[in-house]
């Protein structure tokens, strides 16, 4: 697959792109709080722009370990005014909305197409996928066992890669089934998994090519970097770096990241390792 449909409007995927991350909630483990008022969250979106986002995912609820869950009501009162204001004065701007809500999806839908960004594999709202479908909209499908809440206590696999491969192929097959026709997979690096578990992804996501679709990886900052490394997530950037180099060479199509300069000069590097890559 070498782009994506939003309902007409198409999102070139021959080379890799990149997703950046626009968090409106309180609570996020990186940086909570500080995009969740509308000025704020419009400056952050046109300075992702300027430094080369393709894609804005904006979310209104916390994934983190140990995060509650958030009422579609709630997510739709901090997302409609938000994806309104970047639609107007961004209209062109490709929008994906990090949420697991079926109402999400019905109302964000009514204003503009996005893509739709669910950490939860349709487990929380099955309906989901129906709304994805009817409003032919892309969908990001992504490996998760449990809940934010209690994922940590799911992290226990025999062969991590190939589980999660397995999970990731037969959600696939009846997501087509479903009349789903763009799909977007993402191994959930950090959700219910270990730092061993995500590394050893990481190291075989090539595996992934096999499915035939384009892979999403969410690395930006996680506490497989700065855990490793001794730091906090404010001192993981240049870790964050050096695995989207790895993840790109090994098949990334679709980078989700905090810090947008920084992973597009990654992918400036990359390219000129692999000029021909499609």
């Amino acid at each position: 697959m070498t782009s994506l449909n939003l309902s007409g409007t198409l999102l070139d995927l021959s080379q890799p792109v990149i997703m950046g991350i626009l968090n409106l909630t309180k609570d996020s483990f990186y940086d909570g709080g500080v995009h969740n008022e509308r000025s704020a969250a419009l400056k952050q979106v046109g300075k992702m722009i300027e430094e080369g986002a393709d894609i804005i995912d904006i979310g209104a609820f916390s994934s983190r370990p140990g995060a509650q869950m958030v009422s579609p009501e709630e997510q739709l009162e901090i997302l409609v005014p938000v994806v309104e204001a970047v639609k107007k004065q961004f209209p062109n701007q490709i929008l994906s909305i990090d949420t697991w809500s079926s109402k999400v999806v019905h109302e964000l839908a009514k204003l503009c197409p996005f893509i739709v960004n669910d950490i939860s594999g349709f487990q929380y709202d099955k309906n989901i996928i129906a709304e994805t479908a009817k409003a032919k909209l892309p969908y990001v499908l992504m490996h998760i066992l449990g809940k934010p809440e209690n994922m940590t206590n799911n992290a226990e696999y025999d062969d991590v890669c190939f589980e999660v491969l397995t999970y990731l192929a037969e959600k696939t097959h009846f997501l087509k089934s479903e009349g789903l026709k763009d799909i977007i997979i993402d191994p959930g690096f950090g959700f219910a998994k270990t730092r061993a578990h995500n590394f050893e992804l990481l190291s075989k996501l090539d595996l992934f090519k096999v499915l035939d679709l384009p892979v999403m990886v969410g690395l930006s900052r996680k506490s497989m970097i700065y855990k490793t490394l001794g730091l906090t997530p404010n001192e993981a950037l240049n870790g964050t770096t050096a695995l989207h180099m790895t993840a790109l060479m090994n098949g990334a199509k679709i980078l989700r990241v905090h810090d947008v300069k920084e992973a597009s000069e990654t992918l400036t590097l990359w390219s000129q390792l692999h000029p021909s890559v499609n």
